[in-house]
Protein backbone atom coordinates (compact mmCIF):
# COMPACT_ATOMS: atom_id res chain seq x y z
CA UNK A 1 0.00 0.00 0.00
CA UNK A 2 1.60 3.50 -0.98
CA UNK A 3 2.21 5.81 2.03
CA UNK A 4 2.41 9.50 1.97
CA UNK A 5 6.36 9.42 2.64
CA UNK A 6 7.55 7.15 -0.35
CA UNK A 7 9.80 9.08 -2.80
CA UNK A 8 9.35 9.33 -6.91
CA UNK A 9 13.11 10.57 -6.84
CA UNK A 10 16.00 7.48 -7.37
CA UNK A 11 18.86 9.89 -7.66
CA UNK A 12 20.20 13.73 -7.74
CA UNK A 13 22.14 15.66 -9.51
CA UNK A 14 24.94 17.66 -7.82
CA UNK A 15 25.04 21.08 -9.41
CA UNK A 16 28.42 20.90 -7.70
CA UNK A 17 30.17 24.78 -7.57
CA UNK A 18 29.68 26.92 -10.40
CA UNK A 19 32.23 27.69 -12.70
CA UNK A 20 32.62 28.10 -16.67
CA UNK A 21 33.60 25.43 -18.28
CA UNK A 22 36.97 26.00 -18.96
CA UNK A 23 38.29 25.90 -15.42
CA UNK A 24 36.95 22.48 -14.52
CA UNK A 25 40.66 20.98 -15.41
CA UNK A 26 42.21 23.45 -13.73
CA UNK A 27 39.85 22.96 -10.94
CA UNK A 28 40.10 19.39 -11.02
CA UNK A 29 44.16 19.65 -10.57
CA UNK A 30 43.79 22.26 -7.61
CA UNK A 31 41.42 19.89 -5.74
CA UNK A 32 43.20 16.92 -6.16
CA UNK A 33 46.49 18.59 -4.81
CA UNK A 34 44.65 19.62 -2.03
CA UNK A 35 43.22 15.92 -1.51
CA UNK A 36 46.78 14.61 -2.16
CA UNK A 37 47.92 16.76 0.61
CA UNK A 38 45.29 16.44 2.96
CA UNK A 39 45.84 12.50 3.28
CA UNK A 40 49.49 12.32 3.00
CA UNK A 41 49.68 15.08 6.15
CA UNK A 42 46.97 13.71 8.05
CA UNK A 43 48.29 9.79 7.04
CA UNK A 44 51.83 11.04 8.24
CA UNK A 45 50.75 12.54 11.45
CA UNK A 46 49.15 9.14 12.29
CA UNK A 47 52.36 7.03 11.52
CA UNK A 48 54.53 9.52 13.33
CA UNK A 49 52.31 9.26 16.27
CA UNK A 50 51.89 5.16 15.96
CA UNK A 51 55.70 4.32 15.63
CA UNK A 52 57.22 7.11 18.18
CA UNK A 53 57.21 5.94 21.40
CA UNK A 54 57.74 9.44 22.88
CA UNK A 55 54.52 10.40 21.62
CA UNK A 56 52.33 7.63 22.99
CA UNK A 57 50.14 9.76 25.47
CA UNK A 58 46.71 11.01 25.14
CA UNK A 59 47.06 14.23 23.16
CA UNK A 60 48.73 12.11 20.73
CA UNK A 61 46.35 9.58 20.83
CA UNK A 62 43.59 12.02 20.03
CA UNK A 63 45.22 14.24 17.38
CA UNK A 64 45.47 10.42 15.43
CA UNK A 65 41.79 10.34 15.56
CA UNK A 66 41.88 14.05 14.63
CA UNK A 67 43.64 13.09 11.47
CA UNK A 68 41.73 9.75 10.84
CA UNK A 69 38.18 11.78 11.18
CA UNK A 70 40.01 15.05 8.58
CA UNK A 71 40.88 12.59 5.75
CA UNK A 72 37.72 10.74 6.16
CA UNK A 73 35.42 13.66 5.85
CA UNK A 74 38.02 14.73 2.75
CA UNK A 75 37.41 11.65 1.21
CA UNK A 76 33.30 11.51 1.81
CA UNK A 77 32.96 14.74 -0.21
CA UNK A 78 36.04 15.54 -2.42
CA UNK A 79 36.18 12.62 -4.80
CA UNK A 80 32.88 13.02 -5.87
CA UNK A 81 33.57 16.52 -6.67
CA UNK A 82 36.46 15.48 -8.84
CA UNK A 83 34.57 13.13 -10.76
CA UNK A 84 32.37 16.40 -11.84
CA UNK A 85 35.28 19.02 -12.75
CA UNK A 86 36.85 16.23 -15.09
CA UNK A 87 33.93 14.01 -16.07
CA UNK A 88 30.93 15.84 -15.96
CA UNK A 89 29.24 13.05 -13.57
CA UNK A 90 27.16 14.80 -11.49
CA UNK A 91 24.65 11.83 -10.63
CA UNK A 92 24.46 10.28 -7.23
CA UNK A 93 21.97 7.71 -5.99
CA UNK A 94 19.48 8.19 -3.71
CA UNK A 95 21.30 5.60 -1.56
CA UNK A 96 24.55 7.05 -2.22
CA UNK A 97 23.35 10.51 -0.98
CA UNK A 98 21.97 8.96 2.22
CA UNK A 99 24.87 7.75 2.77
CA UNK A 100 27.25 10.79 2.39
CA UNK A 101 24.83 12.69 4.20
CA UNK A 102 25.23 10.41 7.27
CA UNK A 103 29.12 9.86 6.59
CA UNK A 104 29.80 13.92 6.80
CA UNK A 105 27.52 14.26 9.68
CA UNK A 106 28.97 11.63 11.44
CA UNK A 107 32.24 12.83 10.95
CA UNK A 108 31.67 16.13 11.52
CA UNK A 109 29.63 15.63 14.83
CA UNK A 110 32.34 13.13 15.81
CA UNK A 111 35.13 15.83 15.69
CA UNK A 112 32.87 18.73 17.15
CA UNK A 113 33.03 15.88 20.43
CA UNK A 114 37.17 15.01 19.96
CA UNK A 115 37.54 19.21 20.39
CA UNK A 116 36.07 19.24 23.29
CA UNK A 117 37.83 16.58 24.51
CA UNK A 118 41.31 17.46 23.46
CA UNK A 119 40.36 21.00 25.52
CA UNK A 120 39.73 18.87 28.68
CA UNK A 121 42.36 16.80 27.72
CA UNK A 122 45.09 20.41 27.77
CA UNK A 123 43.08 21.50 30.88
CA UNK A 124 43.91 18.36 32.71
CA UNK A 125 47.23 18.34 31.90
CA UNK A 126 48.27 21.81 32.77
CA UNK A 127 45.57 22.64 35.63
CA UNK A 128 45.91 19.28 37.34
CA UNK A 129 49.74 18.06 36.44
CA UNK A 130 49.85 15.89 39.22
CA UNK A 131 46.81 14.04 38.78
CA UNK A 132 47.16 13.97 35.12
CA UNK A 133 48.71 10.15 34.88
CA UNK A 134 45.72 9.13 37.01
CA UNK A 135 43.20 10.37 35.86
CA UNK A 136 43.79 9.82 31.41
CA UNK A 137 44.48 6.75 31.72
CA UNK A 138 44.94 4.79 28.78
CA UNK A 139 41.09 3.18 29.23
CA UNK A 140 40.05 6.28 30.33
CA UNK A 141 41.51 7.69 26.96
CA UNK A 142 40.06 5.13 24.79
CA UNK A 143 36.73 5.13 26.42
CA UNK A 144 36.51 9.43 25.88
CA UNK A 145 37.41 8.39 22.44
CA UNK A 146 34.76 6.03 21.72
CA UNK A 147 31.96 8.31 23.46
CA UNK A 148 33.01 10.71 20.77
CA UNK A 149 32.60 8.34 17.90
CA UNK A 150 29.22 6.80 19.46
CA UNK A 151 27.92 10.42 20.22
CA UNK A 152 28.51 11.00 16.16
CA UNK A 153 26.79 8.41 15.14
CA UNK A 154 23.50 8.66 17.46
CA UNK A 155 23.53 12.31 16.10
CA UNK A 156 23.66 11.35 12.37
CA UNK A 157 21.39 8.56 12.71
CA UNK A 158 18.75 10.85 13.89
CA UNK A 159 19.57 14.14 11.72
CA UNK A 160 19.69 11.69 8.52
CA UNK A 161 16.39 9.11 9.21
CA UNK A 162 14.54 12.75 10.13
CA UNK A 163 15.27 13.99 6.85
CA UNK A 164 15.20 11.10 4.60
CA UNK A 165 11.70 10.14 6.02
CA UNK A 166 9.94 13.26 4.15
CA UNK A 167 8.57 12.88 0.30
CA UNK A 168 10.92 13.61 -2.56
CA UNK A 169 8.28 13.77 -5.60
CA UNK A 170 9.76 16.16 -8.29
CA UNK A 171 13.39 18.55 -8.14
CA UNK A 172 16.47 16.48 -7.88
CA UNK A 173 19.02 19.02 -9.04
CA UNK A 174 20.98 19.41 -5.63
CA UNK A 175 22.59 23.17 -5.63
CA UNK A 176 25.29 21.83 -3.46
CA UNK A 177 28.44 20.14 -4.45
CA UNK A 178 27.94 17.21 -1.64
CA UNK A 179 24.36 15.95 -0.10
CA UNK A 180 24.32 18.17 2.79
CA UNK A 181 20.50 18.78 4.83
CA UNK A 182 20.31 22.42 3.87
CA UNK A 183 20.29 21.49 0.06
CA UNK A 184 18.43 18.24 0.71
CA UNK A 185 15.58 20.21 2.61
CA UNK A 186 14.90 22.60 -0.47
CA UNK A 187 14.05 19.49 -3.03
CA UNK A 188 11.16 18.22 -0.17
CA UNK A 189 7.78 17.91 -1.60
CA UNK A 190 6.37 19.09 1.76
CA UNK A 191 6.80 21.66 5.15
CA UNK A 192 10.05 21.51 5.95
CA UNK A 193 9.31 24.00 9.20
CA UNK A 194 9.66 21.32 12.39
CA UNK A 195 12.87 19.74 10.25
CA UNK A 196 14.59 23.39 9.89
CA UNK A 197 13.67 24.03 13.77
CA UNK A 198 15.04 20.74 14.68
CA UNK A 199 18.31 20.81 13.00
CA UNK A 200 18.42 24.19 13.91
CA UNK A 201 18.19 23.43 17.62
CA UNK A 202 19.69 19.48 18.02
CA UNK A 203 23.12 21.22 16.17
CA UNK A 204 23.05 24.68 17.42
CA UNK A 205 22.77 22.68 21.38
CA UNK A 206 25.54 20.27 20.24
CA UNK A 207 27.71 23.00 18.45
CA UNK A 208 27.15 25.94 21.84
CA UNK A 209 27.26 23.30 24.48
CA UNK A 210 30.74 21.87 23.21
CA UNK A 211 32.08 25.44 22.24
CA UNK A 212 31.07 27.10 25.99
CA UNK A 213 32.95 23.52 27.61
CA UNK A 214 36.05 24.47 24.92
CA UNK A 215 35.74 28.02 26.53
CA UNK A 216 35.32 27.36 29.78
CA UNK A 217 38.42 24.41 29.46
CA UNK A 218 40.51 27.24 28.08
CA UNK A 219 39.49 30.33 30.47
CA UNK A 220 40.94 27.76 33.14
CA UNK A 221 44.01 27.23 31.08
CA UNK A 222 44.88 30.43 30.63
CA UNK A 223 45.04 31.27 33.97
CA UNK A 224 46.67 28.45 35.11
CA UNK A 225 49.41 29.48 32.52
CA UNK A 226 49.77 33.14 33.50
CA UNK A 227 50.68 31.63 36.94
CA UNK A 228 53.50 30.17 35.51
CA UNK A 229 56.90 31.70 36.67
CA UNK A 230 59.35 30.17 33.81
CA UNK A 231 58.76 32.17 30.59
CA UNK A 232 59.62 29.23 28.56
CA UNK A 233 57.07 27.23 30.41
CA UNK A 234 54.37 29.89 29.32
CA UNK A 235 55.97 29.93 25.86
CA UNK A 236 55.07 26.53 25.75
CA UNK A 237 52.18 26.14 26.87
CA UNK A 238 50.66 29.17 25.39
CA UNK A 239 51.86 27.45 21.61
CA UNK A 240 50.31 23.84 22.23
CA UNK A 241 46.77 25.80 23.44
CA UNK A 242 46.90 27.81 20.24
CA UNK A 243 46.99 25.14 18.11
CA UNK A 244 43.86 23.90 19.19
CA UNK A 245 42.24 27.20 19.37
CA UNK A 246 43.18 27.92 16.32
CA UNK A 247 41.74 24.89 14.90
CA UNK A 248 38.69 25.43 16.98
CA UNK A 249 37.96 28.73 15.59
CA UNK A 250 38.67 27.19 11.97
CA UNK A 251 36.25 24.61 12.31
CA UNK A 252 33.16 26.57 14.27
CA UNK A 253 33.11 29.57 12.16
CA UNK A 254 32.36 28.63 8.52
CA UNK A 255 29.80 25.48 10.20
CA UNK A 256 27.82 28.04 12.01
CA UNK A 257 27.27 30.10 9.40
CA UNK A 258 25.78 27.58 7.22
CA UNK A 259 23.90 25.79 10.01
CA UNK A 260 23.20 28.39 13.00
CA UNK A 261 21.68 30.95 10.57
CA UNK A 262 17.88 32.43 9.70
CA UNK A 263 16.75 31.58 6.38
CA UNK A 264 17.32 29.05 3.20
CA UNK A 265 20.71 28.98 1.22
CA UNK A 266 22.70 31.35 0.45
CA UNK A 267 25.01 31.84 -3.12
CA UNK A 268 28.17 32.11 -0.43
CA UNK A 269 27.59 28.68 1.20
CA UNK A 270 29.33 27.22 -1.66
CA UNK A 271 32.21 28.60 -0.98
CA UNK A 272 31.86 28.28 2.54
CA UNK A 273 31.81 24.47 2.60
CA UNK A 274 34.53 24.02 0.80
CA UNK A 275 36.61 25.83 3.59
CA UNK A 276 35.30 23.39 5.95
CA UNK A 277 34.94 19.97 3.85
CA UNK A 278 38.39 20.86 1.99
CA UNK A 279 40.56 23.38 3.03
CA UNK A 280 40.10 22.40 7.23
CA UNK A 281 41.39 19.27 7.01
CA UNK A 282 44.46 20.44 5.01
CA UNK A 283 45.02 22.87 7.47
CA UNK A 284 45.25 21.08 10.53
CA UNK A 285 48.19 18.40 10.08
CA UNK A 286 49.91 22.13 9.39
CA UNK A 287 48.83 23.77 11.99
CA UNK A 288 49.56 21.15 14.61
CA UNK A 289 53.17 20.10 13.00
CA UNK A 290 54.30 23.93 12.94
CA UNK A 291 53.58 24.98 16.75
CA UNK A 292 54.75 21.78 17.63
CA UNK A 293 57.77 21.35 18.66
CA UNK A 294 57.54 17.50 19.40
CA UNK A 295 55.69 17.16 16.26
CA UNK A 296 58.33 18.37 14.55
CA UNK A 297 61.62 16.02 16.24
CA UNK A 298 59.20 13.21 15.71
CA UNK A 299 59.07 14.23 11.86
CA UNK A 300 62.38 14.64 11.69
CA UNK A 301 62.96 11.24 13.89
CA UNK A 302 60.87 9.49 11.39
CA UNK A 303 62.91 11.23 8.40
CA UNK A 304 66.24 10.00 9.92
CA UNK A 305 67.28 13.55 10.44
CA UNK A 306 69.10 14.82 13.43
CA UNK A 307 67.85 17.11 15.70
CA UNK A 308 68.82 20.69 15.69
CA UNK A 309 70.52 20.86 19.57
CA UNK A 310 69.33 25.19 20.54
CA UNK A 311 72.36 27.03 21.15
Amino acid sequence: MPSSNQTSVSHFILVGLHHSPQLGVPLFLAFLVIYLLTVSGNGLIILTVLVDIRLHRPMYWFLCHLSFLDMTISSAIVPKMLAGFLLDSRVISFGGCVIQLFSFHFLGCTECFLYTLMAYDRFLAICKPLHYATIMTRSVCNCLALGTWIGGTIHSLFQTSFLFRLPFCGPNRVDYFFCDIPAILSLVCADTTINELVTFVDIGFLALTCFVLILTSYGYIVAAILRIRSADGRRNAFSTCAAHLTVVIVYYVPCTFIYLRPGSQEPLDGVVAVFYTVITPLLNPIIYTLRNKEMKAALRRLGGLKETQPC
